[in-house]
């Protein structure tokens, strides 16, 4: 089995960068979340944390990945009961969650794990 060094891995300086290096069908989906996120919190600029899109308000306050069977959005929210209910369809055992690419992407759901992440992180 070929192991890849944490060097080897593709390296990403933008979303684009990143989004670009996604499967064709995933790509639209990214990029629904980009849009998603910057609408629901304006202040928000673009960057690259631990080689993921991510969003800065003051600190990075929200990461999204794709994968080969899911999206994943990180970190998990903590301080809205209601929306944990809401979101735990979605949670793993570390509580980030996984959206499956095989049912309709929540981009309203996600946008609030944003908004939420955005005020918890203001804290």
């Amino acid at each position: 089995m070929d192991v890849v060094s944490r060097h080897e891995r593709p390296r990403f300086a933008t979303h684009e960068a990143y989004i670009a290096a996604a499967p064709a069908e995933v790509q639209a989906l990214l990029r629904q979340i980009q849009s998603e996120v910057e609408s629901r919190v304006p202040g928000a600029t673009r960057c690259v944390s631990y080689q993921l899109p991510a969003y800065r308000l003051g600190r990075v306050f929200f990461y999204f990945a794709a994968f080969k069977k899911h999206i994943g959005v990180y970190p998990p929210a903590t301080g809205d009961a209601a929306l944990i209910a809401e979101l735990a369809p979605y949670r793993n055992a570390k509580g980030n969650l996984a959206f499956p690419l095989n049912q309709p992407l929540p981009c309203a759901l996600i946008g609030r794990v944003a908004e939420a992440l955005a005020a918890q992180y203001a804290r």
